[in-house]
């Protein structure tokens, strides 16, 4: 007995210095300094944008030639996170157009960027964005460890696509728990356990996984239907198969097609029974906080069926109710696409929420193909007219709504609606199956069709029994006006600032028709308080405010004020004059407007233009330089925002100013519809 007892001890005893000498290696171990990997800075293209790169704060190497005008900037020190990267540390004279390294840290989004033109880049202004960042030299913190490889917010970031050091978003694993000394206790207690085997079940396989070939119609009643927009929640306990192959899909339940009204669809035209108006006087004036004229294109193709059509109309029906329609609030027209558009009725025929869901009940469907692109230049030509009840006060809104996909291309005509103030919204239901993505004409339609790509004016509804459930979260959007960006366009969206020579070489015969060119241009814009406004400044030594941005509301009174400038007479003091509008035109500027400054010289100027010209630019002013016979080409240069050679004009005769309208006008639109779209 006491043999095997001095036996147990000897092998307690040898365990004990067994796992001692492990704890001292193991502690020698972990004590040796760990050897860092060395830093690789990451390199980047010139058109890398900041907010394609997900880390907070980094180092990148810019190649050489960054300065080049189509890499574009917007801001001035802080920019938006849409500019390029490398284009910015040139603008902010961190580079050289040579290239090299830089430090980069993401800062909040501004509610204005500033355009300038610094160090041979020019950089434009832009009203808001939800991300900036600011540029620095590469000169490492202490203590902070740098990314060697960026992460992108796509694997098709252009630093991908080039080959560059990336690597996938990821989230950041959970960190690994210190390992604890382990004591002989719980040794021994691990020696004497015995081990249980865990069986875990095998995983059966997923119901979602399950594929059909047939898409499920809604099933039941008209009242079940109906039902769909009640207040009570409607579940549906299937899943959604993908469609039958082809482009036409028919309706599961085999009904006939009824035969469409008779109409003139290749006009647009229906029965004038559809486009009269059901009651003379508003029940309600409508809700003013939701002034709004909207246009739902609903899809009347063959492929949708009598069915999804009358959900569609039930939820047209349900917005109608929400909406509190009258002529304080929003007004609602609707159009029908399938080969052709065509208007049900226009803004004016209804003009309360009752008589307007009586008028869509009576819709019928007219069949065809799914022409949306087709639809979207029917509406942005013809439905937003004064003779269709259009208001000039409230923003234009189509709500497009698409069974599938586009049988056409909806690219260009989405950007001459963005263009004309128009904001799509997009409703797709049920895209297409793996089977049919050979049927669709233009891949990611939805992105190029709506107003801006930031996910507030889609909806993708997977299924049809899903539709209801889009109605709150629609009126809530298309009620929001602040957030309506397209109804700024190029000429409803300025502080224009006319600054005019009125020189003794200039003369009185002349001075008219100076003021005939700027009468000219203020007729392309649409005048009010809330859309473009205009002031002139007349200089000869001296400076005079003609009249400010506040002083006239309509494009009337502002045509009747040039009219009476009266021709002053004198020397050219240029610089002068510049400095002059910005202080007492260009400071009493609204913050979300763009400030254009065109300025009229028929000579040289006695005073410098050069610093006033740059403070100008640093301010956002976007100038146009307009000579006529002796102006100097050089001045106009400096004075012009860059590049330019869009910017600034020459003129041999003041008879041949009205020339020139056109494409002042057009590089006006031209830079304004290359701001982003967020």
């Amino acid at each position: 007995m006491r043999t095997v007892v001095l036996t147990m001890k000897a092998s307690v005893i040898e365990m004990f210095l067994v796992l001692l000498v492990t704890g001292v290696h193991s502690n020698k171990e972990t004590s040796k300094k760990i050897k860092r990997p060395k830093f690789t800075v990451p390199q980047i293209n010139c058109d890398v944008k900041a907010g394609k790169i997900i880390n907070p704060e980094f180092i990148v190497k810019c190649p050489a030639g960054c300065q080049d005008p189509k890499f574009h900037v917007y801001g001035t020190d802080v920019y938006a996170s849409y500019s390029s990267v490398c284009g910015a540390a040139v603008h902010s004279g961190v580079l050289d157009n040579s290239g090299g390294k830089i430090l980069v840290r993401k800062v909040a989004g501004l509610s204005g960027y500033k355009g300038s033109y610094s160090n041979g880049v020019q950089s434009l202004s832009l009203p808001r964005w939800r991300e900036s960042f600011i540029v620095l030299e590469s000169k490492p913190k202490k203590g902070v460890t740098y990314p060697s490889a960026l992460t992108y917010s796509s694997s098709k970031s252009p630093a991908a696509q080039a080959g560059e050091t990336t690597k996938a978003y990821q989230r950041p694993p959970i960190p690994a728990t210190t390992a604890q000394p382990v004591t002989l206790m719980q040794l021994l207690a691990v020696t004497v356990a015995v081990a249980t085997p865990t069986i875990l079940p095998r995983p059966s396989p997923s119901a979602a996984s399950t594929t059909s070939i047939r898409r499920p119609e809604p099933v039941g009643h008209r009242s079940q239907e109906m039902d769909l927009w009640s207040t009570t929640t409607y579940t549906s306990s299937q899943n959604r198969p993908g469609a039958d192959p082809g482009i036409q899909r028919q309706d599961p339940s085999g009904a006939a097609f009824e035969k469409p009204v008779r109409a003139d669809v290749s006009l647009g035209r229906v029965p004038k029974e559809e486009l009269s108006t059901q009651s003379l006087e508003p029940v309600s004036l409508g809700d003013p906080n939701c002034k709004i004229d909207l246009s739902f294109l609903i899809d009347g193709s063959t492929s949708i069926g009598k069915r999804r059509f009358r959900i569609q109309k039930q939820l047209l029906a349900g917005v109608a109710q929400a909406l509190d329609i009258g002529p304080a609030g929003p007004l609602m027209g609707v159009v029908q696409y399938g080969d052709n558009p065509a208007t049900h009725f226009n803004l004016k025929t209804h003009m309360n929420s009752r008589d307007l869901k009586i008028a869509i009940e009576k819709i019928t469907q007219r069949g065809g193909l799914s022409n949306v692109g087709r639809a979207i230049s029917f509406v942005t030509k013809n439905f937003f007219s004064k003779a269709n009840g259009n208001r000039s006060s409230a923003p234009n809104v189509v709500v497009v709504m698409v069974d599938g996909w586009p049988t056409d291309k909806v690219e260009e005509a989405s950007r001459l609606a963005r263009e004309s103030g128009i904001n799509i919204f997009f409703i797709t239901i049920e895209g297409a199956a793996e089977n049919e993505k050979q049927y669709v004409v233009e891949p990611n339609f939805a992105n190029k069709a709506v107003c801006r790509t930031n996910g507030f004016y889609s909806f993708h509804v997977q299924s049809w029994f899903g539709l209801h459930k889009t109605l709150q979260p629609l009126v809530k959007r298309v009620c929001d006006t602040d957030r309506l960006a397209c109804s700024k366009t190029c000429l409803n969206s300025a502080d224009i600032g006319f600054v005019i020579d009125g020189s003794s070489s200039v003369g009185t015969g002349n001075f008219r028709t100076v003021l005939q060119f700027v009468t000219n241009l203020t007729k392309e814009f649409e005048i009010s308080d809330t859309d473009t406004r205009v002031g002139a400044v007349q200089y000869t030594y001296e400076q005079r405010l003609e009249f400010g941005f506040d002083q006239y509301s309509s494009k009337p009174d502002i045509l009747n004020a040039i009219k009476r400038v009266g021709y002053w007479s004198g020397g050219t003091s240029t610089g002068a004059a510049i400095n002059f509008a910005l202080e007492q035109l260009f400071k009493k500027s609204k913050p979300n407007k763009r400030k254009l400054m065109i300025l009229i010289t028929d000579g040289r100027s006695y005073d410098d233009v050069r610093i006033p010209a740059m403070a100008a630019h640093l301010k956002g002013v976007i100038t146009y330089a307009i000579g006529v016979a002796w102006a100097a080409q050089e001045e106009l240069e400096v004075i012009a925002t860059h590049p330019a050679r869009d910017h600034s004009f020459f003129v041999d005769e003041f008879d041949n100013l009205y020339q020139y309208v056109p494409r002042i006008i057009q590089n006006i639109c031209t830079e304004f519809n290359s701001q982003p779209r967020n």
